[in-house]
């Protein structure tokens, strides 16, 4: 990992902190200097995240629920008073699982939190972006889902895929201000949440844990899951100078599952 301190008393801010890919972003930022705020639900997530990072990071932690559109607008406010003006927003926070037809079905709930939710995060920050004419970054977390269709999963492919579009959406509206805009699109990475999916092939398909984690990986040309340190790297790159003009763009890291 380079110690440049590529960000250094820059202001970002990360969603879906708590853990996996938000966490490990949040440690790679600080190491290169940047000053945090991180939001999610778990507050006791949050701060065992900030318990990992430097003091430099001056992390500034609150639990948030991005679906409540009023509380990430004050939320966001709070953070631009305590750290200044923002950066760079990691709009990381998602939830996922199946959806099935019927009562229980939850895809109200996976579009409100994965894409109205993060919809909410970006134009909050937009509001309290630092003044140009340098490049400031809007930067979402969609996934591999939202290239491929699975079956019971049509909440989270829709919602990912609506990452996407918002993505280059923003990007066509905001470039004349130098804001860059971009999505990140994990495949399998070792996560709790991906462990929750093997476990639900496993009891679907009725083998054991180690087999549906062969079966997964057996579609993933480099066999193995991503690390969240590998999204924290990509990330970092976007957010710096030497992924200049690079926006509206969907950035696929999935070990070759997916090939564009």
């Amino acid at each position: 990992m380079t110690s440049s301190p590529r960000f250094e008393g820059k202001h970002v801010v990360v969603t879906g902190a708590g853990t996996g890919i938000g966490r490990a972003i949040a440690i790679r930022l600080a190491d290169e200097g940047a000053r945090l705020t991180l939001f999610a639900r778990d507050a006791v997530r949050l701060g065992d995240t900030a318990a990992k990072l430097p003091a430099s990071a001056k992390a500034h932690v609150s639990s948030l629920d991005i679906r409540d559109r009023a509380a990430v607008d004050r939320s966001f406010a709070a953070a631009a008073d305590h750290h200044g003006p923002i950066f760079g927003l990691v709009a990381n926070a998602g939830i996922g699982g199946e959806n099935r037809p019927g009562p229980e079905d939850r895809f109200d709930a996976l579009i409100a939190t994965n894409l109205t939710g993060t919809y909410n995060c970006v134009r909050a920050a937009e509001r309290h972006l630092e003044a140009g004419p340098d490049p400031r970054h809007l930067l979402m977390v969609a996934s591999i889902l939202a290239r491929l269709g699975v079956p019971g999963y049509t909440g989270y492919c829709a919602s990912k895929a609506g990452i996407v579009g918002l993505a280059r959406s923003l990007a066509a509206e905001l470039a004349p201000q130098n804001i860059q805009v971009n999505a990140v699109l994990p495949g399998w990475v070792d996560t709790e949440m991906a462990r929750q999916g093997i476990h639900g092939m496993a009891e679907g398909m009725g083998v054991t844990y180690d087999q549906a984690h062969e079966m997964a990986m057996s579609a993933v040309p480099m066999h193995r899951m991503s690390r969240p340190e590998d999204i924290a790297g990509m990330v970092a790159w976007l957010l710096s100078p030497d992924a200049r003009g690079v926006t509206g763009q969907g950035l696929d890291m999935n070990g070759g599952a997916f090939m564009s």
